[in-house]
């Protein structure tokens, strides 16, 4: 195996690590609650506020060591990764198990930052796209594969194993890591003012719309996929989990598909992919009373979803690299901090929503959001061709 595809390999596994730690905390909730004798609302509290650390701390540790050697930067991020990971696994108290999370999600995003800027040092431009969209479908995998793994152990042994084996396969990685990350990636000049002017592109901040947008809309009905699978479409319990892996897979696929899209058509794209998600939410309602139309319509819609993430990511890296080069690290992390300020905010706008709204009319409100992100796709593609 050659250097490039076994750093290839290494990267896409360690996105697919921290979308473990990140996600396997929803499969286990049932069983940490139990364990602290706390109720689901106090531990499910656990989602909400890593989706908030995550989002805050990001750009701030990103642009706070963008003077620094990445590789040394990574490699002590990686360690306090493993610290509170570890601390997850043995958190003796709901206090501590709280300073745990709060730990890993104020490192995680500038982990998977710091990879995708390896990745554009790395690989050729004509196969950056791919690598990118096959790091965040590891990222993708972990929720599809890790969470039910995660699960699968907690109910064999303990919720705490679960973590203690992302432990494990983190000591592992880093090993890998240490071994094939390039050295000598010092970013010059990468004061916090010479960072924050990649906000002055136009480009960029209509991506970010675009990208927090369609989170959003992904996340208005996501976040009660399970009673919309079950209860709206009338499936058993029994079919739930394949049911859902179905759904995910498709999300992969659309994943894998935007490295293709990206590398062909750039962004130009945007603007159909976003309008295809409206029309999908617009559907939602009247297609749901049909089982397996319902599913037809998730599985489109995931597939579709799938796509934007990378695409715009690449655009992104590629901006900065041309343009902005002392902001290159900033530019790797707005995927990941867009995509968990969508979560909070589909998640919020649907636990509101759904006071107001039949379950089987969330696509509606998603389609607000999906309608945003069509214009802002429109002005996006005019101000690139520019």
């Amino acid at each position: 195996m050659s250097k490039f595809r076994l750093q290839s390999v290494v990267f896409v596994l360690t996105a697919f690590l921290l979308g473990c730690n990140e996600f396997m905390v929803v499969g286990v909730i049932s069983d940490i609650a139990k364990s602290y004798q706390a109720s689901l609302s106090t531990v499910g509290f656990l989602v909400t506020s890593f989706a908030i650390i995550y989002a805050i701390c990001t750009p701030l540790i990103t642009t706070l060591t963008g003077k620094f050697d990445r590789f040394k930067v990574l490699m002590v991020l990686m360690l306090i990764f493993l610290i509170g990971n570890t601390l997850t696994a043995v958190a003796p108290n709901l206090f501590w198990l709280f300073v745990s999370r709060i730990v890993t999600a104020a490192v995680a995003g500038t982990i998977i930052s710091l990879i995708l800027v390896f990745v554009s040092m790395i690989a050729p431009i004509e196969k950056r796209a791919m690598l990118v969209a096959s790091t965040f479908a590891g990222f993708s995998i972990a929720t599809i594969v890790g969470v039910p793994v995660g699960t699968a152990i907690s109910n064999a042994f303990s919720w705490r194993d679960s973590f203690a084996l992302i432990s494990v396969l983190t000591v592992i990685i880093c090993g890998f890591l240490y071994w094939l990350v390039p050295r000598n990636s010092r970013q010059e000049n990468a004061s916090l003012g010479n960072q924050v002017q990649l906000f002055r592109d136009r480009r960029i901040v209509l991506g970010v719309i675009v990208m927090v947008t369609l989170m959003s809309a992904e996340y208005t009905f996501y976040t009660y996929i399970r009673p919309i699978i079950t209860t709206v479409l009338g499936f058993s319990t029994t079919n739930l989990t394949w049911l859902l892996g179905l759904v995910g897979v498709t999300f992969i696929l659309g994943n894998m598909c935007a490295g293709v899209i990206a590398n062909r058509f750039g962004i130009t794209k945007l603007t159909i992919i976003s309008s295809t998600v409206l029309i999908c939410l617009l559907l939602m309602n009247a297609m749901f009373h049909v089982a397996w139309l319902g599913i037809l319509l998730l599985c489109v819609i995931c597939f579709v979803l799938g796509m934007p993430g990378s695409i715009l990511q690449v655009m992104f890296l590629n901006i900065a690299d041309r343009e902005y080069p002392e902001a290159m690290n900033l530019a790797s992390s707005l995927n990941p901090i867009c995509t968990n300020i969508g979560v909070s905010i589909g998640s919020l706008t649907a636990s509101i929503s759904i006071n107001f709204v039949q379950i089987n009319q969330i696509g509606y409100v998603g389609a607000i959001y999906a309608l945003v992100a069509v214009f802002g796709s429109f002005y996006l593609i005019k101000a690139s061709a520019k």
